[in-house]
């Protein structure tokens, strides 16, 4: 599955929403969190997730009420 890097916005999120969200299975958009970093002084939140495609990242942000500043798809030197 692809994985992908996003920017947006952390307010209106909370930390623990966050780590709950961290630990959610895939959304019905096929959304999983691989990683979330977080500046909550900064108001900046990055995604790191697996999806399908682009769009089911933004759709699963939309169904939050957030728009994400930029999308990117991604690969990992992780094995």
């Amino acid at each position: 599955m692809p994985t992908f890097i996003d920017q947006h916005p952390m307010n209106p999120l909370t930390e623990d929403q966050l780590r709950a969200a961290q630990r959610s299975p895939a959304d019905e958009f096929g959304v999983t969190h691989h990683d979330i970093l977080f500046s909550e002084p900064e108001n900046k939140l990055y995604c790191v997730l697996d999806a399908p495609d682009r769009e089911a990242i933004e759709k699963h942000h939309a169904k939050l009420g957030i728009r994400c500043d930029w999308i990117h798809e991604v690969e990992s030197t992780r094995d």
